[in-house]
């Protein structure tokens, strides 16, 4: 079984509660009843597309929750004249907005899942900038109540200078600060828990789900959880985009690299309690030639071109799609995570002008989420090892290479 965190708060201040929740793994016939989701980015780049019609986009096609970009809440500012480079200050303008914005999304049929992202947060060992970071964090709070969403999160740090460091204790410290001041603000204005989300970057040095999933058990905060976004855990334990053969970053047949893959998904599922999971969020990506997206500037990560260029929506093989995102989203699903099913995807198609770039990009991803969710229910539950695994592994081989010409 899993665990439901309910948040109450009161003037004497926040109780928690917990009520049992089956996992997938638990249950004879699981129906997947998640929600679905997408990120603002996701369905236009915000300099080529404006903000309400990437909304009403997304709307049609059918998503219940929006996952709102920095980037895009600062050019919705601009839209209305007020200052994008201030987008965290509590003004009265800049509320009210915020919460206009939060209206019009609901109108629309959906709700705002989060905000996102904050970089380069923790871990920081100067006094005075890590309480000025910190602070930052707690400036969105206002925010999130105009916008009526209760998550924030952020990638680990990847700064890799001696300012910082990725110790587990400091880490874990900087995001237990961080929950207290979330549950600080909530018992002072007497609405729902605010909660903190830590996401592993494929890039950064905290780049695995464990990583993450370690420095949240430490902080040991219950509005503390984990974000799992499936390119970045791919990106680390099963591809390899600079190689032609897309994966064999530790072994050089398909079936080998998506048998380690399964062996850590197993470890998730059965490590990870899926209320801990504040939100899921999936993509694809594309099998590109690796010289294509070498970086030119040795300080570049070389994941980020792939990343920020390359990446599609689940399954969608005819585009250049090769990961198996639907092991991640079975194993997400089986620690009994509740919450929206949310796109991700950054690619070189959604900064093409064009009125019909986000509707587009809202119909292909329902789409892939779609033949995602059917060929989740199709596998059997490899995390419980044995034949199950062995045939998961074989399902996902046959999808990704039917001819087995990679083998």
């Amino acid at each position: 079984m899993s665990w439901l965190t309910t948040f109450f708060t009161t003037r004497a201040g926040v109780i928690c509660t917990a009520t049992a929740v089956p996992r997938m793994s638990d249950l004879q016939s699981a129906t997947i009843a998640n929600e679905l989701g997408i990120a603002t980015l996701s369905l236009g780049n915000w300099r080529e597309h404006r903000l309400e019609p990437r909304l009403q986009a997304a709307a049609k096609a059918g998503y219940q929750w929006i996952d709102l970009f920095d980037e895009c809440w600062a050019a919705y500012l601009e839209e209305h004249g007020l200052p994008g480079d201030q987008l965290w200050e509590a003004t009265p303008a800049n509320l009210r907005l915020a919460q206009q914005l939060g209206d019009l999304v609901k109108s629309l049929g959906m709700r705002i899942a989060c905000t996102q992202p904050l970089r380069t947060i923790e871990g920081i060992r100067d006094p005075a900038e890590r309480r000025q970071t910190l602070d930052l964090v707690a400036k969105r709070f206002p925010f999130m109540r105009a916008f009526d969403t209760e998550l924030v999160f952020m990638c680990a740090n990847i700064r890799t200078d001696p300012g910082v460091t990725s110790d587990l204790q400091t880490v874990a410290k900087d995001l237990a600060e961080l929950g207290d001041m979330a549950a600080a603000y909530a018992l002072s204005d007497g609405g729902p828990m605010l909660k903190i989300g830590y996401e592993g970057l494929s890039w950064a040095t905290r780049n695995t789900w464990s990583a993450s999933w370690e420095a949240v058990r430490f902080a040991n905060r219950p509005n503390v959880g984990l974000i799992v976004d499936a390119f970045n855990v791919l990106a680390v334990e099963f591809a390899n985009p600079h190689n032609p053969a897309g994966h064999g970053r530790l072994f050089s047949t398909l079936g080998e690299s998506i048998q380690v893959l399964t062996a850590s998904l197993a470890a998730l599922v059965a490590t990870v309690p899926g209320d801990r999971i504040f939100f899921f969020q999936c993509g694809d990506a594309e099998l590109v030639n690796p010289a294509i997206i070498r970086p030119t500037n040795p300080n570049t990560p070389a994941l980020l071109p792939w990343s920020r260029f390359h990446r599609l929506f689940p399954l969608e093989q005819s585009r250049g799609g090769y990961m198996p995102v639907e092991l991640v989203a079975a194993a997400v699903l089986a620690t009994g995570y509740q919450g929206p099913i949310s796109l991700e995807v950054f690619n070189a198609s959604l900064n093409q002008p064009g009125k019909h770039v986000p509707d587009a990009h809202a119909e292909r991803g329902m789409a892939g989420l779609q033949k995602l969710i059917a060929a989740v229910a199709t596998l059997p539950p490899f995390w419980t090892g044995g034949p199950h695994a062995q045939k998961a592994i074989d399902m996902v081989v046959q999808r990704l290479c039917p001819t087995r010409s990679q083998l």
